[in-house]
């Protein structure tokens, strides 16, 4: 478990912490409003959460005042590398209460998300989003340093990957989805500007 002071002004606690069964249903509700759609990235979540997979998911939540206000999820992967199939992570979904934006909390989610992945021996985690805000968490341009997105409706700028300490050069190739992506319609969703 890990604890951070919450924003100025404020007396609560941010604790990021493991997700447990008891959070499931708030997680639901966060991705539902964080997203604004009841379906789509919640399913994604409750689906990655028991896919079967060479890599268990790794689900975290941050926590003010005994309330879910964040939520990060990594989940099993592939890179289809030239010498064989790496596995490696997805961060994907990454929510936060909208009331609760714009303190940090994301960042902290997605700090403490790749330090696990990085003590697990993960060598890559990969994720679409805005470079303005992944690129000051660790992410850079994935096709400018050796990989291939997965799918043509993935903006370039959007297609990014945080290289963790196990990663060795010889680790390129296309990077692979796993199925429950493709299912809940969650690739190439996010335009690189937003």
């Amino acid at each position: 478990m890990t604890s951070h002071e919450a924003p100025a002004g404020s007396r609560a606690r941010l604790v990021i912490r493991h997700e447990t069964a008891d959070d499931h249903q708030d997680v639901r509700e966060l991705h539902t409003r964080a997203f604004g759609d009841s379906d789509r990235v919640p399913g994604l979540v409750e689906a990655l959460r028991v896919a079967e997979a060479a890599l268990a998911p790794m689900s975290f939540v941050a926590v003010v005042d005994d309330r879910v206000v964040g939520h990060v999820l990594l989940s099993a992967t592939r890179l289809d590398a030239p010498r064989r199939i790496v596995d490696v992570l997805s961060l994907s979904p990454l929510g936060v209460l909208p009331e609760f934006r714009r303190q940090g909390i994301g960042t902290q989610l997605i700090a403490h998300a790749l330090e696990a992945a990085d003590g697990q021996g993960v060598p890559l985690v990969f994720l679409e989003g805005p470079p303005h805000y992944y690129g000051t968490c660790g992410f850079e341009g994935a096709d400018a340093v050796g990989f291939r997105s997965p799918s043509l409706r993935i903006p370039e700028a959007a297609f990014q990957v945080a290289r963790l300490s196990a990663h060795e050069p010889w680790m390129t190739g296309t990077f692979v989805y796993s199925e429950a992506f493709w299912a809940f319609d969650c690739v190439g969703l996010r335009d690189a500007e937003d």
